[in-house]
């Protein structure tokens, strides 16, 4: 490698070195900005980010609940007892009647379309009187979720 090469590669690292220790968290206010523009202006790049936001949230979410699952399932493997292998079993039998999410206090279902949620939490956005800057996205789209799309009571028998 010629001394330019590892110059510039120097360089680069420590660009992006400050970058790589954390991500700056999206504030409610912020997200609220990019949502103004879902219904005007449906392909713009904010609409775009507001759609993606919300869509990375729910996946965000199934994939831990998923990974927690895994886990807790690992878990009770090693030294399992009759009572410890039906509640495991139950887990199984709620998580496929009430949809990935479950342990996320939200329950999206087959039907709930992207859109459909998307629109909830842009109307939600829009109808706050204050957006707490000190709020971050991701509790107010886990908020709106939580409310407009409440696991029922009746499937935990």
């Amino acid at each position: 490698m010629n001394t330019k090469t590892l110059l510039i590669g120097a360089i680069a690292l420590l660009l992006f070195a400050g970058r790589a220790g954390s991500v700056e968290p999206l504030s409610t206010p912020e997200l609220a900005e990019h949502c103004a523009y879902f219904h005007s202006d449906r392909e713009g790049k904010d609409a775009i980010f507001c759609v993606r936001y919300v869509q990375g949230f729910i996946d965000g979410a199934v994939a831990t609940d998923a990974r927690v699952l895994e886990n807790i399932a690992t878990e009770f493997e090693k030294d399992e007892t009759f009572a410890e292998r039906a509640i495991r079993s139950r887990i199984g039998s709620r998580v496929n009647r009430r949809g990935p999410t479950v342990y996320a206090d939200f329950c999206l279902g087959e039907p709930d379309s992207l859109e459909e949620v998307v629109e909830k939490v842009v109307s939600d956005l829009a109808n706050r009187k204050v957006l707490d800057e000190d709020l971050l996205a991701r509790d107010a789209v886990f908020s709106t979720l939580r409310r407009e799309y409440p696991c029922s009571a009746d499937d935990d028998g």
